[in-house]
């Protein structure tokens, strides 16, 4: 049996997958991965690589991505194949640790109230930035995390593990779209040229929530790559 650990984003639980769930347990038995219980990358690999099966493929979204590499790069044997999608391998800007910085303090000092508008129409497509539906189901999985997990989240900045990047001996997916606002394009093919054994697919019409913008597409995409991996 295929064991598949999947890894969700900032603020994100087990419910971004609920659109292709069904398709992926056609490809094997999933674990979905806990990010919200410790602070720091390193951390949460570990507490992944404590639940997860002996050997799997591994999934990572956005944050989960980060927690994805380092990963693969701390248990290679155990990692079969590693698909990331929406992410990147570059550091925390000092910009963006200033933001994060400004958002823990004012966390800290008041009641969470979930992710602001701007943030969750900001991580989808433009046209889809109004959409009810995935505007509340993505509010909703920031409620069920609630303030400790927002914080502990804000805490974790991210290093780079570009230079390492090299040494991943796995088949590498690398998912992009082609409207995500929060990682680019550009930062994907980043990824590819520094990836041996790695694979670029860019998803078109999509922002960055692509497991739930274009669930079909993903999961063919993912379908595909392991069936042609081997995996």
């Amino acid at each position: 049996m295929r064991n598949l650990v999947l890894l969700p984003g900032f603020m994100l639980n087990e419910h971004l997958w609920d659109d292709m769930r069904d398709d992926l347990a056609t490809l094997g038995a999933l674990t979905f991965g806990d990010l919200g219980q410790d602070i720091g990358i390193q951390a949460m690999a570990d507490a992944v690589l404590r639940q997860a099966p002996e050997r799997f493929v591994l999934l990572g979204f956005s944050m989960g991505g980060f927690v994805a590499q380092a990963i693969a790069l701390k248990a290679p044997e155990r990692v079969l194949g590693l698909g990331l999608l929406n992410t990147s391998s570059r550091p925390q800007t000092e910009r963006e640790s200033q933001g994060t910085l400004a958002q823990l303090d004012m966390a800290q000092r008041t009641p969470f109230k979930g992710l602001t508008s701007r943030a969750l129409a900001s991580s989808l497509h433009p046209a889809r930035s109004t959409d009810r539906t995935l505007l509340d189901r993505l509010q909703a999985m920031a409620l069920a995390n609630g303030k400790e997990v927002f914080l502990r989240q804000l805490q974790t900045l991210r290093d780079s593990n570009a230079e390492e990047l090299q040494q991943l001996q796995c088949p590498v997916l690398i998912v992009s779209s082609d409207e995500d606002k929060l990682r680019s394009v550009e930062e994907s093919e980043e990824m590819a040229r520094r990836i041996p054994q790695s694979r670029l697919e860019i998803i078109g019409d999509s922002g960055h929530m692509t497991p739930m913008e274009k669930p079909q597409e993903l999961f063919a995409i993912l379908s595909d790559w392991i069936t042609r991996s081997g995996l």
